[in-house]
């Protein structure tokens, strides 16, 4: 069994065929997926399919490429956090790559999330991309308070791997990881600890080699564990059962 901890099957391009995508995970052995939300509108969708669904979850987020949304968007994740499908907050955090949100709206985001996450005792989902010095501080200013969650579609190298790992945080690896051609990052992801990795598609985006150019899909994760498990000289039915358990240990599911 299979757990995809971070999916956009809620996105309109699945509509028309969620049934037969469903079908494909299930068949795949990917038998729980955790829907993660983007913005406000976007998590209410989340919200509604995983409640429409068997062993479907979500959670409510904004994306840092969202944080202009403002505080009534945010005010409306915490209305829709109290559902019970609901196992998270995010994905949010800080993207200083190509970013057209601020570095200023982003971090209030953030801190209003992680303090949400507090709130209500839920994991995170953090995304984080060329910002991981600003994040750490922010991260910071709330040690002692037990955040918790996952570095979702970690690429950066064993410093950062070691500095998430220091904060009690998981790591959650994709289908970049069999394409990717830079070291640094293949070397951290051999050295995640094995109670603290988790894995996911990140649909319909990122899909493993050898599907390199389509759509992703829940059911394409078993290629990715392969690869993992392959790289990290780990059998394949220990992995994914340790990458099982810890996430629905992380999550709650």
């Amino acid at each position: 069994m299979l757990i995809d901890t971070h999916s956009h099957i809620h996105f309109d391009q699945f509509r028309d065929e969620l049934p037969e995508v469903l079908e494909r995970a299930y068949a795949a052995g990917v038998e729980k997926q955790i829907l993660v939300g983007v913005n406000d509108l976007d998590s209410a969708e989340a919200i509604a399919v995983a409640r429409a669904h068997d062993n479907l979850w979500s959670t409510v987020g904004l994306h840092p490429h969202d944080a202009d949304r403002g505080f009534e968007a945010l005010e409306e994740l915490a209305r829709l956090a109290e559902f019970e499908s609901v196992v998270g907050i995010g994905e949010c955090g800080l993207d200083y790559f190509k970013s057209e949100t601020t570095p200023e709206q982003q971090e209030r985001a953030l801190r209003f999330q992680i303090e949400l996450g507090l709130k209500l005792d839920l994991p995170m989902v953090f995304h984080v991309r060329d910002a991981f010095g600003a994040f750490w501080a922010i991260f910071d200013d709330y040690k002692g308070e037990n955040v918790r969650g996952t570095v979702h579609s970690f690429t950066a190298g064993v410093t950062e791997l070691e500095a998430a790992l220091a904060r009690d945080l998981h790591i959650s690896l994709n289908g970049i990881m069999t394409f990717t051609k830079e070291a640094r990052q293949l070397e951290a992801a051999k050295q995640v600890s094995l109670d603290r990795l988790i894995i996911e598609t990140d649909s319909p985006f990122l899909a493993p080699v050898p599907l390199r150019g389509r759509p992703n899909e829940p059911s394409n994760l078993a290629h990715t564990a392969k690869f993992l498990a392959e790289l990290r000289g780990e059998a394949i039915e220990d992995f994914d059962a340790a990458t099982t358990a810890n996430a629905e240990r992380l999550f709650g599911i």
